[in-house]
């Protein structure tokens, strides 16, 4: 009770010493906190890659006030998280709170942001329940079941009959696994097993092999960004790309920015995501240039859209709102849409989420590189967790 009362007490007074000292003259600071170490250090380098690139494009003033962006390591630890965003919001003052590259990390700074009344735009973790934990969070990446509804309505219709499913033992991992689950058995299909195994570290290898006894015509997996070189790998060495079974997922399982390191096994994978660096817009051909030329060379994955559209929607925010307290920038939020680089988005007014199109991708190798290449479409996609609640 006395840390709330301090953090209550800490935020009112810098909010009153705002007001004292002129509210139009302060800096406003975004507090994005990320993994740049550990298992999903991939997210956090994605991440604070592509805010940097959109601050390069859009210039660090937003009406009329410098923005400064402070980049914090949690290493994905959600005690780490918590610690960083009370110490951002006490001493750093910051406007805004972005990032959060797994769900525990996301919950856990969830009633700060709500103590403070400060907004928190998730711009990686993709668990449904998030938004709904805090009146200050927005999202400007995308929910599991976004992807996992669209992968097993096309699975159904391409002739895949039985599934086993594979996910990581986590929030994350079991929204993918029912809603998959939910959908592909309502359009006649069969989960023979469920199979979840350890967020840290995992050894895929027995869980593989306990699936592939199984027969199934594909394995359903979903692994969070990082993870998937490894399951491919493990999924290629037991064999079962030869015994003729599918990989299907989230696209978390043939990011990006790993992709080119799977090998050619993982040609012909099939996955259901919201981008893909190969995405064919004027948009996404100009942000991928510039990724690239910003980064060594280094291909945007869909944590970078994430964190750059989280970007997008700060900045707009803040020139909608006028003004810089958490009641109003989560206002302006609200139904804001936009042309991402992965197609048209836009902030649900009424779960903070994002809407999105869904595309239907394949691993291909193109000019020498592996690409997810889109074939199919399904647009403006709302969370179906929450869309299935509010009927």
């Amino acid at each position: 009770m006395r840390r709330w009362f301090f953090l209550g007490a800490a935020c009112a007074a810098a909010a009153a010493l705002g007001t004292a000292g002129g509210a139009q003259a302060q800096d406003v600071k975004i507090g994005f906190i990320l993994p740049m170490t550990g298992q999903q250090q991939s997210t956090g380098r994605q991440e604070a890659a592509a805010a940097k690139l959109y601050m390069a494009q859009h210039g660090d003033t937003v009406a009329g006030k410098k923005v400064v962006l402070i980049v914090k390591d949690d290493g994905a630890v959600p005690d780490n998280t918590k610690r960083i965003a009370q110490d951002l919001i006490v001493n750093d003052k910051v406007t805004f709170l972005a990032g959060f590259g797994v769900t525990p990390a996301a919950l856990a700074v969830a009633p700060l942001a709500s103590e403070g009344k400060t907004p928190e735009i998730v711009t990686a973790a993709g668990t449904s329940i998030i938004t709904e934990k805090s009146p200050y969070i927005a999202r400007t990446s995308f929910t599991l079941a976004q992807s996992t509804v669209p992968m097993a309505d096309w699975a159904a219709q391409n002739g895949i009959k039985k599934v086993v499913s594979m996910v990581s033992d986590y929030a994350p991992g079991a929204d993918a696994e029912k809603s998959f689950k939910d959908e592909f058995t309502k359009k006649g299909g069969q989960v023979l097993d469920s199979i979840r195994f350890p967020l840290a570290n995992p050894d895929f290898a027995p869980f593989l092999q306990r699936a592939a006894d199984q027969k199934p015509d594909a394995i359903f997996v979903f692994v969070p960004s990082g993870q998937g070189g490894i399951f491919v790998k493990q999924f290629v060495e037991r064999g079962l790309d030869k015994a003729g079974i599918k990989i299907i997922g989230p696209g978390d399982v043939t990011d990006d920015d790993l992709l080119n390191g799977m090998g050619d096994a993982v040609v012909g994978t099939i996955t259901a995501h919201f981008y893909s660096a190969d995405h064919d817009s004027p948009t996404n051909k100009a942000f991928v240039a510039a990724f690239k030329a910003a980064n060594n060379g280094m291909r945007p994955n869909f944590m970078a859209v994430s964190a750059y559209d989280g970007m997008h929607l700060i900045y707009e925010a803040l020139n909608k709102a006028g003004k810089t307290d958490g009641d109003s920038l989560i206002a302006a939020a609200k139904g804001m849409a936009w042309e991402s680089p992965r197609g048209p988005v836009s902030i649900d007014p009424d779960t903070r989420d994002i809407v999105q199109n869904v595309y239907i991708r394949k691993v291909e190798k193109k000019n020498g590189e592996l690409y997810n290449v889109e074939f199919a479409t399904f647009p403006n996609i709302k969370d179906p967790v929450k869309a299935a609640v509010a009927k």
